[in-house]
This record gives structure tokens, C-alpha cells and sequence, in this order.
């Protein structure tokens, strides 16, 4: 493990709940002496207490172990606005209702922001009997593909993969009008907006 946590996050941590060392101390079963001493840096937190020690803290292990920390401002749980996470190592895809912190492979994943399709990456709807038939003009080889497909409305989400070297082509059955997401593994994230006036009679 190249990173551990440090006496300087969980000092700021603490700080920023308002809890002493004491209070810290006594949610996590240790001795107030034991979270002085991690703050100077005379001691590390073992590592069978680094779960409750991020609860008491209020952020993830990942957040406390990087130093870096997101703040989730979406507690309703709106799925429309979910986040994608793509590692870009072994291409483990992560989805979250909101922006969280995210590793994979060692890598700190960013939120991929959608934008919408350009000219290679446009999105066809069309409604097939009770699907939503989607198609893209895309290369679909070993080092140039779309890799994975979301369709998301306020409550629900269907996450489909695609891989090399099959047709860029797949149904959806019709949840109601959302947001569609492909992934283009070279360029990035596309959205469109399913509604009655984007899809094809």
C-alpha cells in the first residue's frame, strides 16, 4: 500500500466535525493519547481501524487514505443525477447516484462529464415494440469501441456493456424519457435526452 493515512487529514477531519480528540477517541474505542499521537505523527491508526475511524469522520477509507475528499451534495438519490467512473487500467465501470471518490487499479477515478454527440458519436432511438432500439455509426474494434451503453431515468438505470467487434447496436426496454450514455473508450462520455421530440417515429 504506497499511501496511509496521515496525522494531518485526520487532524483536519476532526477539526472540521468539531470533535476533540477525546470524542474521536471514544467513538472509535481508542485512547485519546493514541489519536495525539497519529496527529503528530508519533504513531499510525492500525489498519483494523481505519473503517470505524473514516465513520467517525464521515468520509470513505478511500477519502481518508488519499487526503482527498468529495463532498456528496445529492442525498434524494435522483438517479438522473448519477455519475460514471471508468478505470482506465482494467476498464471497471462504476456508477453512483452523485460524485464520490472512486479507486481503481490505483488510480483516483474523476466523474466522466457527458457531453453531447459529435459527429462521430451520434445516438439513433427509435422505439422497436416495447424497446428502445439504440445505434451508433462507431468503430467497434480491440482499441476503438463504445464500451458501455446507460440508460437512466429519475428512478431507475440499465447499464449494458458492448464489446469489440460486435454490432454498436442494443435495446432498451422503454422505462420512460431520460438520459441516454454511451462511452467511447478514446473520446470519452455522450448523452443524449430521450424524449418525444429526439426519438425517431
Amino acid at each position: 500500500m504506497e499511501n496511509y493515512v496521515t496525522g494531518a487529514v485526520i487532524k483536519a477531519l476532526r477539526e472540521k466535525r468539531n470533535l476533540t480528540q477525546k470524542e474521536l477517541a471514544d467513538q472509535i474505542g481508542v485512547s485519546d493519547k493514541a489519536v495525539s499521537k497519529w496527529e503528530t505523527g508519533k504513531g499510525l491508526p492500525d489498519i483494523t481501524l481505519l473503517e470505524p475511524l473514516a465513520g467517525a469522520l464521515g468520509v470513505s477509507v478511500a477519502e481518508l487514505l488519499s487526503g482527498e475528499f468529495q463532498v456528496n451534495t445529492n442525498r434524494a438519490g435522483n438517479l438522473l443525477r448519477s455519475k460514471f467512473y471508468v478505470c482506465p487500467v482494467c476498464g471497471n465501470v462504476i456508477h453512483a447516484v452523485g460524485q464520490g471518490s472512486f479507486h481503481c487499479c490505483g488510480v483516483n477515478l474523476p466523474p466522466l462529464e457527458a457531453e453531447e454527440p459529435d459527429e462521430g458519436h451520434g445516438i439513433r432511438v427509435e422505439p422497436m415494440e416495447n424497446d428502445w432500439y439504440v445505434t451508433m455509426d462507431h468503430p467497434m474494434t480491440k482499441t476503438h469501441h463504445i464500451t458501455f451503453f446507460a440508460y437512466v431515468t429519475s428512478d431507475r438505470i440499465i447499464l449494458q456493456r458492448t464489446y469489440p467487434e460486435q454490432d454498436c447496436a442494443l435495446r432498451f426496454p422503454r422505462m420512460g424519457f431520460g438520459r441516454l450514455y454511451a462511452y467511447c473508450n478514446h473520446h470519452g462520455l455522450f448523452q443524449i435526452k430521450i424524449t418525444r421530440a429526439n426519438v425517431s417515429k
